[in-house]
């Protein structure tokens, strides 16, 4: 935790990890046609996609991803073309990545990685996306929501909640960026974003209490 940050509750991570716990999908890998690494602040997305690369799951592999402010100073030449290099190091042959350079937000994510497969003759059926751990339960609505056709699993680094906290090393962020993935989950079908998914009671009494108690960085108007 920063020196600058009030100390995190008991009764908050408790919330907090209820929203983590509802982020994750828990699908049961098995080989897809292609995977899709969903660029972002978080290197472990490239780590995971080559792990399974490497396992066997596909032959494919796109990296997809532009710039945000989040990522500017870290990946200067975008999240998709840092992830690719960080993805050969640890033996992901060069020509198995699709580069998608462009896209801005999760949709994006998805419909310029499907029209990159589409460039290179790939119409694939089933499709894994790599994401931060957080993010699965939004990717796969989104997913669903713009591909309807194709079957969706859902993959990140295994870790447990709070080996994430330390890996991103500021507890308020993490909470932050949990409550507005949570947000986009229950508000985006309503903007024709997203499929819609069942928000059980204690997950939404969780929401309801960390953005009450100040956890609204990532929340969006």
């Amino acid at each position: 935790m920063r020196n600058d940050q009030q100390a995190i509750t008991e009764d908050q991570w408790h919330q907090a990890r209820l929203i983590w716990d509802y982020h994750q999908m828990r699908h049961e890998l098995r080989p897809v046609d292609v995977a899709i690494g969903l660029g972002s602040h978080d290197l472990g997305v490239a780590t995971r996609a080559a792990e399974l690369y490497r396992s066997g799951l596909f032959p494919t592999l796109v990296f997809t991803g532009g710039n945000s402010p989040t990522t500017k100073a870290r990946f200067p030449r975008g999240e998709a073309v840092h992830f690719r290099e960080h993805a050969i190091g640890p033996g992901v042959p060069a020509e198995a990545i699709l580069l998608e350079p462009n896209a801005g937000n999760t949709g994006q994510n998805i419909t310029l990685s499907r029209a990159v497969l589409a460039a290179a003759g790939m119409h694939p059926t089933t499709v894994l996306l790599v994401s931060k751990p957080y993010m699965q339960r939004r990717s796969f609505a989104t997913a669903r929501k713009l591909w309807p056709d194709v079957e969706i699993l859902c993959a990140s680094e295994p870790l447990e909640f709070g080996d994430y906290v330390k890996s991103i090393g500021d507890e308020k962020l993490v909470l932050d960026m949990l409550v507005g993935d949570l947000q986009r989950v229950i508000e985006y079908p309503t903007r024709g974003f997203a499929i819609e998914q069942e928000v059980p009671e204690d997950v939404r009494a969780a929401y309801t209490s960390l953005t009450h108690d100040g956890f609204t960085g990532r929340l969006i108007s």
